[in-house]
């Protein structure tokens, strides 16, 4: 048994003083005490900052941890497209599984319980079956040429926690989109509204569709006059859905999407990768406005500096600590359909604990110097 104390505690969506936190030998959550006075307790151990639970990486590409420095920063939504292709190729079995070995530990350490990560092979999948991490695996289908996705339905019913998503808006004819977006019980991950060029394809018009018409490729799908449309038109209402990055959207976007569905969506913002490629940032207070349920990703190290997610937070901007932390924690963990077990410190839950320091308690705000580490 082991009680843990912090300066606050993230606890019922609200940072609470005086916060014990016991658990057993299994990490199970057996009490949350609130306490006038922490020193008179026996056996607590006290750590400086917000103790939190584990948090939920909810968008990332762990294989292409090896591309870490590979493109240059600000290249641009369709120069990023681009140059990902170019180099993959470029990198031996070995440096890729390396790669994405030291990723996983560094997400570990931080803090990170549980990903929501984005596969094209299957070659890391080991090491993901490996990690003290829980991953729930998306083998993403992408490619205007592509006419199956057999191949991605074997692969994702070979592990635990795995099935297939659509990659992207721009990236699918209509009938393998809507195929996909209709079938399956795991959460659908689609990249959307990331830069302009989504939306003016739908007009004809940008880098994507200058890109396309140079390769000959033809886009069935405009018809639908939007990005948001496609989605609203093509995903039932019923299917759990997470929208990633989301930093082009407009309120009549984010308005449609959140009335199509049952349960909103969750958009995932990855604030250091739009930096890392376009220098944009995601319309959180737009987003906030709105009443949108937000995520946090990290996105990939082809895309980032690093894999963060406090960095991530950080990037937000001005929104409150406890919301920011709720992001991070509860909100992905509702969007991986987990919630139950992971994502807050709750009686009979084994979500992990970590604890943000560096914190400027007096403004309660992140600072350059705040960090995250695991402790439980």
């Amino acid at each position: 048994m082991r009680r843990i104390a912090s300066h606050y505690a993230l606890v019922n969506g609200a940072l609470k003083r005086g916060i014990v936190v016991e658990v057993d030998d299994l990490g199970t959550i057996t009490r949350v005490s609130q306490h006038d006075n922490i020193d008179n307790i026996a056996s607590v151990e006290f750590y400086p900052g917000i103790l939190i639970p584990g948090m939920v990486n909810a968008h990332s590409h762990l294989e292409l941890a090896y591309l870490r420095g590979a493109i240059a920063e600000g290249s641009g939504f369709a120069g990023f497209a681009r140059e990902i292709g170019r180099v993959r190729g470029n990198y031996t079995t070995e440096e890729r599984l390396h790669a994405a070995s030291v990723a996983d530990s560094e997400m570990w350490h931080e803090g990170v319980e549980a990903v929501m990560d984005i596969a094209n092979d299957d070659l890391i999948m080991p090491i993901k079956e490996r990690s003290k991490i829980e991953y729930h695996t998306l083998f993403e289908v992408f490619g205007l040429n592509t006419q199956s996705c057999d191949t991605h339905r074997a692969m994702a019913a070979k592990y635990h926690n795995s099935d297939i998503t659509t990659h992207s808006t721009y990236s699918l004819q209509d009938t393998i989109f809507r195929d996909i977006a209709q079938e399956g019980c795991e959460t659908l991950s689609v990249h959307l509204l990331e830069s302009d060029d989504e939306t003016l394809l739908y007009h004809k018009s940008g880098s994507l569709w200058d890109w396309y018409t140079r390769m000959g490729w033809e886009c069935d799908f405009l018809h639908y006059g939007s990005p948001a449309k496609r989605i609203s038109e093509s995903v039932p209402a019923t299917r759990r859905t997470m929208l990633v990055h989301g930093c082009k959207s407009s309120k009549e976007d984010i308005s449609l999407l959140n009335n199509h569905f049952d349960i909103h969506p969750t958009w995932v913002l990855c604030p250091e990768s739009n930096r890392y490629i376009s220098a944009i940032k995601p319309p959180v207070a737009m987003f906030r406005e709105m009443g949108a349920k937000l995520a946090i990703g990290t996105d990939s190290l082809a895309s980032a500096r690093h894999l963060s997610m406090v960095g991530n937070m950080r990037l937000l901007g001005d929104v409150p600590l406890t919301e920011l932390l709720t992001y991070a924690t509860l909100n992905g963990a509702k969007a991986l359909g987990i919630a139950d077990r992971k994502g807050s410190i709750e009686v009979g839950k084994q979500p992990g604990l970590a604890v943000i320091s560096g914190i400027d308690f007096q403004a309660m705000r992140l600072t350059e110097e705040s960090e995250s580490r695991r402790i439980l």
